[in-house]
């Protein structure tokens, strides 16, 4: 009886071993303005990134600008820094966040099923514990925004949701691979390929 008990206390760390060791999984929402005409939309500009001072770093704005410029090109918009069509940019958000978990396991003698038939008496439950774990991590969000030069109005967002563990090991893979998730649906009504 010991014996699985020791085994299935060593299950939870071998998936938690699993979770962090893979990457960050990230979860998208996007709203657009349901009037707009995205057909009329030719050209683009990255405006207004910036390292944000204890949140991301000039590395990684680099990034998610050269990621943004890639998925726009991609989806046959032309890059145009004199008049361009819609400007697109982004804001990262990231939170430091705790999480607590508590497990208990109640042991004892008596008062439940036994393989004998017995069904006993005694104390329903002879103790228990319970351990309380503390998981930090970050919650960070990636919102674009585009928006229409013509009318100065945002036409199109799009928001990335990822619980990051820990750095990932290939932070532009990580980049390009959320970006591309996230302008997934623009512009709306774009057949997925």
């Amino acid at each position: 009886m010991n014996i699985k008990r020791k085994n299935l206390r060593i299950i939870p760390f071998f998936v938690m071993g699993l979770l962090i060791s893979c990457s960050p999984t990230v979860k998208v929402t996007t709203d657009y303005d349901h009037s707009t005409n995205f057909g009329e939309y030719r050209t683009f500009t990255v405006y207004d990134l910036k390292a944000q001072e204890g949140q991301v770093n000039q590395l990684n704005v680099d990034r998610v600008a050269k990621a943004i410029r890639a998925e726009m090109t991609a989806k046959g918009f032309t890059e145009s820094t004199s008049n361009p069509d819609l400007k697109v940019n982004a804001v990262s958000i990231l939170k430091n966040k705790t999480q607590v978990t508590a497990d208990t396991n109640f042991y004892g003698y008596g008062g439940m099923y036994r393989p004998y038939g017995y069904w006993g008496g005694g104390a329903m439950m002879g103790g228990g514990s319970t351990t309380f774990n503390s998981y930090d991590y970050v919650d960070g969000s990636l919102i674009i925004d585009i928006v229409s030069t013509k009318t100065g109005k945002l036409v199109w967002q799009g928001i990335g949701n990822a619980q990051i563990d820990s750095k990932p090991d290939n932070p532009e893979e990580f980049i390009s691979g959320a970006i591309k998730k996230i302008l997934e649906g623009f512009p709306p009504g774009l057949a997925k390929k």
